[in-house]
């Protein structure tokens, strides 16, 4: 069962009157890139929710955004007293000696760099605060995994849909080359039989059959059908087997666009080129969908 890189999962955790609200969105990315926003309260827990996502998750663009409700002042950030004090006290000073009388408006003082700081957790509060926000991204995870899943399930069926209609090509194809051979000789035979009909000579039987044997080989196409036929193959055990087989499958479907060319190359029967172009477009399919699988 394949799993699709698009989701998304959200979930709620409280510590202390302080609500948690985790949301993960995913989608598509040949490579494994998580962007996490934290709050400043929570801003150490980055490395932690890291790990948690590639633990879980192969690949992706992921999105994690950790947001803090219901949140008192106390939790959000501290005031530095000391310094507020001391640069008011400065300032009454400055203004006493400058002869300037008036009052200080707190609100200004409140904008000075180092007044009001984030606030930092004690250890036993951040212990907290990690056990209640990992548990929280776990239930989001699981959300998120199991929308990943019945998208996946979609997917796989459309592709091995795709694969059952290149499986009949295959066999239109396969069933047209035993025929192609044949109707050269009678073709090659029909063309001499006309040209020495006129100059009343006598069909040498080697030449002719020699001329058939060259053409067979150079427009031979089994070996290109049996390996696109194994590709198949590869591909549906794959996607039975592994969760998170999106780059061999990428890998796979490619191979597969390479067999099509090569009997496309080889052969110049018009009926197989149409098939092969069926093929062809069957797999350009299925390379995009792939581009969707974790």
């Amino acid at each position: 069962m394949i799993n699709s890189m698009t989701g998304y999962g959200e979930a709620y955790g409280d510590c202390d009157g302080v609500s948690y609200a985790v949301t993960i969105k995913t989608v598509n990315n040949r490579y494994f890139k998580a962007v996490v926003k934290l709050p400043e309260l929570a801003a150490f827990l980055e490395e932690d929710i890291e790990k948690l996502l590639r633990d879980n998750l192969a690949r992706g663009t992921i999105n994690y955004v950790l947001r803090l409700k219901e949140a008192s002042p106390d939790a959000l950030f501290d005031i530095d007293q000391t310094a507020l004090q001391a640069v008011a006290q400065k300032l009454s000073r400055a203004g006493a000696a400058a002869g300037i009388h008036g009052t200080i408006d707190i609100s200004n003082l409140l904008n000075l760099p180092g007044i009001i700081r984030s606030a930092s957790p004690d250890a036993e509060k951040a212990e907290q605060i990690r056990e209640v926000i990992l548990r929280t991204s776990r239930e989001a995870l699981e959300q998120l995994k199991k929308m990943r899943a019945v998208e996946g399930g979609f997917l796989e069926a459309d592709l091995k849909e795709r694969c059952r209609a290149i499986r009949d090509d295959l066999q239109q194809i396969h069933g047209r080359s035993s025929l192609v051979l044949q109707e050269y000789a009678e073709k090659l035979r029909k063309r001499v039989d006309e040209l020495v009909a006129h100059a009343e000579l006598k069909l040498d039987e080697d030449i002719l059959a020699r001329e058939v044997a060259i053409f067979a080989d150079r427009s031979d196409i089994s070996e290109e059908v049996s390996r696109l036929e194994s590709h198949l193959e590869q591909f549906d055990q794959c996607c039975r087997a592994n969760e998170k087989a999106g780059r061999r499958l990428d890998f796979i479907s490619q191979e597969m666009l390479r067999e099509a060319n090569t009997i496309a190359s080889k052969s110049s029967d018009t009926e197989i080129t149409r098939f092969v172009v069926d093929v062809k477009c069957q797999v350009d399919r299925i390379k995009e969908q792939v581009q969707n699988v974790e």
